[in-house]
């Protein structure tokens, strides 16, 4: 992207005010602070280096497409956290998840205060009781799917059973645990 020149000694609360006004050695210099460490939060994620960097160029790019209208207070942790909703978007989109553990893990990294911390693993102690009372062959599959990150199909072959009652098995738990974890666990699995 070139050198940021001057820009490069600036905080990063002057170099988004720069940017917002359209600087592009303001740009420059945020992408040569920020690019590598998006990129291996991405990878770690992700573990494909050409995923790793669309993610990457991606929130570089929107960073930039929406500079007047961002309000970024913090920009390391706009930066994790975009990380963290392209890398779910991108895993949903090609119908791939994250253990629950690992999602909570990203998100305890984002610096929350002790009340947050509690309040999530309270909610993950009972996704994991919720788990463990399904029935056995229920409880198989839903791991299978959201832990191993087998499709359906290959579930059904490797239990020598339907598609169709893959997907049914795993409507039950999931129409469960719905149930049962309230409006946080609509965010984490369809």
């Amino acid at each position: 992207m070139g050198d940021a020149g001057a820009y490069k000694d600036l905080g990063d609360a002057e170099l988004l005010r720069s940017l917002k006004d359209g600087s592009m050695e303001a740009f420059n210099a945020l992408y040569q602070r920020y690019w590598q460490p998006a990129y291996n939060a991405a990878f770690k994620r992700l573990n494909d280096p050409a995923a790793a960097q669309d993610v990457t160029q991606d929130i570089f790019l929107q960073l930039w497409n929406r500079r007047a209208d961002l309000h970024i207070l913090h920009l390391p942790a706009y930066i994790h956290t975009s990380v963290r909703n392209r890398v779910l978007n991108l895993l949903e989109s090609q119908q791939r998840f994250l253990p629950m553990e690992d999602l909570f893990a990203e998100s305890a990294s984002g610096g929350e205060g002790a009340d947050a911390l509690a309040r999530r693993n309270q909610w993950l102690k009972s996704y994991h009781a919720l788990v463990d009372a399904l029935p056995p062959g229920r409880q198989e599959i839903f791991r299978m799917r959201y832990n191993d990150g087998a499709s359906p199909d290959e579930i059904a072959a490797l239990l020598n059973i339907s598609r169709k009652t893959v997907q049914n098995q795993l409507g039950k738990a999931l129409a469960r645990l719905r149930a049962n974890l309230g409006a946080m666990f609509w965010s984490v699995l369809p």
